[in-house]
């Protein structure tokens, strides 16, 4: 993904542009035939808004997500499904079923490739940087993490979270009035292993250490998760925690280093679902 101003610019304003062109077409195809002095075919002005969809789609995307394919397939998704839903609503105007049926077809056979695609990547659709430590390679595509951190009297609590890798330490993002960041405060020891959304461990736990961070650091562990997570971290999160802001205070911000001089306990991966906390 492209961080130049100029290619970011004529991205963003084209996919928007034929986003808007889209929905134009589909809500008032006289409208937009009047508009460009081209004959009142309902149904062809239909068909150009789907085109124009999976286009801008496409586009749109391109900004926020690292991977071509599932870029794509995304795209001509959009398009095939409002082509056949066109084609159903236009049936009393002519065409026929069998073309309807034929495109939505189509359609469910890309949203099948798309979902393929998805699980080869983790469901991690955004950049990923390389680990220079092997402990934490297995987190490089990894969606979420269970993090187990200790209370005051020893005993593990753990919550999922997301992780973005960079290098040779990792990053994670919570609240001030967390109670994994009130642990944190007091013991920088955690645990950290795959898991699913959920918080069902799907790998080894890997014992490291965490430090909060501040100001630029901050910000820049915000940008690895962001380029990782566009949708859930550069909008949702931060929403979330806006909106909930007094109650859970502001956003902060952890860097996760692997300590090889310690072990992973023996419960470290089999924290039990009641122990879960934010």
């Amino acid at each position: 993904m492209t961080k130049n101003p100029f290619l970011v610019t004529v991205t963003l304003l084209g996919g928007l542009l034929l986003t808007a062109t889209a929905v134009w077409c589909l809500s008032a195809p006289g409208s937009f035939a009047d508009f460009v002095d081209f004959p009142r075919h309902e149904h062809f002005v239909h068909d150009l808004g789907a085109f124009q969809l999976g286009l801008g789609v496409a586009l749109l995307l391109a900004l926020i997500w690292a991977d071509a394919l599932a870029t794509a397939l995304c795209g001509f998704l959009a398009a095939n499904a409002v082509h056949a839903a066109n084609h159903f609503a236009d049936l009393d105007i002519g065409g026929r079923t069998a073309d309807a049926w034929a495109i939505l077809l189509a359609a469910l056979v890309t949203a099948g490739a798309l979902w393929v695609r998805l699980r080869e990547l983790g469901y991690v659709v955004g950049a990923v940087t390389v680990a220079t430590s092997p402990a934490l390679a297995p987190f490089v595509r990894q969606k979420t993490v269970r993090l187990t951190t200790y209370r005051r009297d020893g005993r593990p609590g753990a919550s999922p979270v997301s992780i973005a890798v960079e290098g040779d330490h990792a990053y994670v993002r919570s609240f001030e009035k967390s109670l994994k960041t009130r642990r944190l405060r007091r013991d920088p020891r955690v645990e950290v292993a795959s898991s699913t959304a959920r918080g069902r461990v799907t790998g080894p736990a890997v014992p490291a250490r965490m430090r909060l961070l501040r100001g630029a650091e901050a910000r820049h562990a915000a940008r690895i998760l962001t380029a990782k997570h566009p949708l859930l971290h550069g909008v949702l999160v931060p929403l979330t925690h806006r909106l909930a802001r007094a109650k859970t205070g502001h956003t902060v911000h952890f860097v996760l280093e692997p300590d090889p001089s310690r072990s992973a306990p023996p419960s470290a991966a089999g924290v039990p679902a009641s122990a879960v906390g934010a």
